[in-house]
């Protein structure tokens, strides 16, 4: 068994494209027309076939309260692993994106977390190998 593809709720499908390709440097993968909404994946290009992430609106009833809660515990929605979180962390805010956590250790590894501007706090990590 293996993680074939997860989801995030997100407030605007269109800006969560432009954030999580032209920022976080995701490659779209799919995009299907389902009414007023879309199918709409990305992948990492280091593993395009690797696990999708699901772009998803956010319009179930159950989504707010629930994200609501999160972000105002500051706990992350996604984990995304990075090479090196001192300098995403540099690359990123030099981007324009809001991080709600700054670079720290955690024992072995190295987190910080960001505002993915579309309703979701996401953590960004390096675990040593």
């Amino acid at each position: 068994m293996k993680i074939h593809l997860t989801s995030v709720f997100v407030d605007d499908q269109e800006k969560a494209l432009r954030f999580y390709t032209e920022t976080l440097g995701f490659v779209k993968k799919h995009e299907v027309p389902l009414g007023e909404y879309r199918w709409l994946t990305v992948v990492s290009p280091e593993n395009p076939e690797g696990p999708e992430l699901l772009l998803e609106p956010d319009a179930h009833p159950a989504v707010g309260p629930y994200r609501s809660a999160l972000v105002e515990d500051g706990i992350p929605v996604a984990q995304f692993a990075v090479a090196d979180v001192h300098a995403e962390f540099r690359r990123l805010t030099g981007l324009g994106v809001r991080f709600t956590q700054e670079p720290m250790e955690a024992g072995p590894v190295t987190v910080a977390v960001l505002d993915d501007t579309c309703g979701n706090l996401i953590q960004i990590a390096t675990v040593p190998a």
